[in-house]
């Protein structure tokens, strides 16, 4: 069988209700494959992490789900799917906006202290065994007003001043997508975490973190290859996702 490239094939969708549950149906079905990618024009319920909903304008920005077959992978360690796929999206986004792009712990793309983009990945187990996973994108592109109750959001256009083809930047995030999977695929786990980590949002900086209802001050030291957050204060403490939240 040929290899199938991450994009290949790509379906367009003029209105869905989340490009991640159309392709989750796809896969529960049998119909889709490794690599195949779903772009929304539209999306009335996207989803965010942690039950969270992504709004965005229709048509002008980049919303896809792509499928990728992870029985290859390392089941102990999903988080490192999450940095690589980050990364590509880090990667793609700074070649135009410059070197002012950061990842935002667990996986949110962010300019400056402004977000730009975030990553959902939604993984199929049959038992202990790492079948698929649902990756969806949302990054802003073309925006320029936005809800005023979403948190400092920003998108290419207002940090270029320029409109953007959006199956051409689709085409380009492909293909940033395409070699940090090769590099997940080589076992180059400890490139991609040093990689994520030397762009870690607020690294070596005090951030406000929220843990149930507690609210103190850390510095953020790093990620492990697991998803753990460290930081340091008067003592040493690590965070699974979902943990705590930004204040």
């Amino acid at each position: 069988m040929p290899v199938q490239h991450i994009g290949q094939p790509l379906t367009v969708l003029e209105s869905v209700d989340s490009s991640n549950n159309y392709a989750m149906g796809r896969v529960h079905a049998r119909l889709a494959s490794h690599g195949e990618a779903f772009f929304a024009q539209e999306q009335t319920a996207g989803k965010g992490q942690r039950g969270r909903q992504w709004v965005t304008r229709p048509g002008e920005n980049i919303m896809v789900s792509i499928v990728l077959d992870c029985a290859i992978l390392n089941p102990n360690a999903p988080f490192m799917l999450s940095m690589a796929m980050a990364l590509a999206c880090s990667d793609w986004f700074s070649s135009l906006a410059g070197d002012e792009v950061s990842l935002k712990w667990p996986n949110d793309l962010y300019w400056r202290d402004r977000k730009a983009g975030g990553i959902l990945i939604e993984n199929l187990w049959s038992g202990s065994n790492w079948q698929f996973a649902i990756v969806g994108i949302g990054i802003n592109i073309n925006q320029v007003e936005f809800d005023p109750m979403a948190k400092k959001p920003v998108s290419l256009k207002q940090i270029t001043g320029k409109n953007f083809d959006l199956m051409h930047c689709l085409a380009d995030l492909f293909q940033a997508l395409e070699k940090r999977w090769q590099q997940l695929m080589a076992a180059r786990s400890d490139q991609i975490l040093e990689d994520y980590n030397n762009i870690l949002f607020m690294r070596g900086m005090i951030a406000r973190i929220r843990k149930d209802s507690a609210i103190f001050e850390t510095t953020i030291m790093g990620v492990t290859r697991y998803g753990e957050l460290f930081t340091k204060d008067t003592l040493e403490r690590s965070f699974a996702v979902g943990e705590i939240d930004w204040v």
